[in-house]
């Protein structure tokens, strides 16, 4: 059934309000595959002749397949700022992966792939699916029986991969622990809550992700302050309530991850 993803995909999102170039679609797998399979979004993009719509994403710490019908991608976990340019009229078809599933499907550690991609053609478990993918959507990208059944197919792929394993299931827990809890602000009570040492939970994540559990929870932080900057809260008060010593280190961080700041980008959204 198609469902709207929760908030948290638009706190990832750094979309300019002004911005009505394209609708993203979500939709929810079923509880079955959860473990593999966080979600899906499907935009569809409508944008003026001479015109570029970029579109900033501080991505989560998972990896994503992508099929439009100039590319299909199966993209790595990318730790700095996401940003694609959507120019002309398309459609895109993205899946969002369970943190488990990316070195699974990848077959192997993340930590070359982190911020890149590679040739979704090229990752066997997937290998197939863009021709009728690309089939499927040209007979209606806005159509949700044409998405559920494009999601039908990705569902048989990764249906395929079994069962999670021990290890699957502690790194999704890691994550959703880390990207639920904003309480959780060291690296220290991560260990502590789930028996591991720090260099355990470091190659762990590493391997896993091709992230750092430092980096989970600085990124976390960043969705939050992003939902504020939102809002009608004051920046030195947001500042304070994410854990910030003061409002400069506050700023520093948005700034370095998204090239605004704070207060830039509380301009931006709430004139918008």
């Amino acid at each position: 059934m198609a469902s709207r993803a929760s908030d948290d995909i638009e706190r990832a999102h750094l979309r300019d309000p002004a911005d009505r170039s394209f609708t993203i679609h979500r939709r929810l797998p079923p509880a079955s595959l959860r473990p593999w399979l966080r979600r899906y979004w499907i935009p569809v993009w409508d944008v003026p002749e001479g015109e570029r719509a970029e579109q900033r994403v501080l991505q989560f710490p998972v990896c994503l397949m992508i099929t439009t019908p100039a590319y299909s991608r199966f993209v790595g976990p990318n730790p700095g700022l996401s940003t694609t340019v959507l120019e002309g009229c398309s459609w895109g078809f993205g899946v969002m992966f369970a943190p488990a599933a990316g070195a699974v499907l990848h077959g192997g550690g993340l930590r070359e792939l982190a911020g890149g991609h590679r040739e979704l053609e090229g990752v066997a478990a997937l290998a197939g699916l863009t021709a009728p993918l690309r089939e499927l959507m040209a007979q209606g990208p806005d159509e949700d029986e044409v998405h559920a059944a494009c999601c039908a197919l990705v569902e048989e792929r990764i249906a395929g991969l079994g069962p999670p394993r021990e290890e699957d299931l502690l790194i999704d827990a890691i994550v959703e622990e880390v990207e639920n809890d904003p309480a959780l602000c060291e690296v220290g009570q991560l260990c502590s809550r789930f028996g591991l040492g720090e260099r355990a939970l470091q190659r762990l994540t590493g391997r896993r992700l091709g992230l750092t559990p430092a980096w989970l929870i600085r990124r976390r932080r960043l969705h939050e302050a992003a939902d504020g900057l939102r809002g009608d809260e004051d920046l030195a008060a947001l500042a304070a309530r994410l854990g910030y010593a003061d409002q400069s280190h506050f700023t520093h961080d948005v700034r370095t991850a998204t090239g605004s700041t704070p207060g830039e980008l509380a301009r931006r959204w709430r004139e918008g």
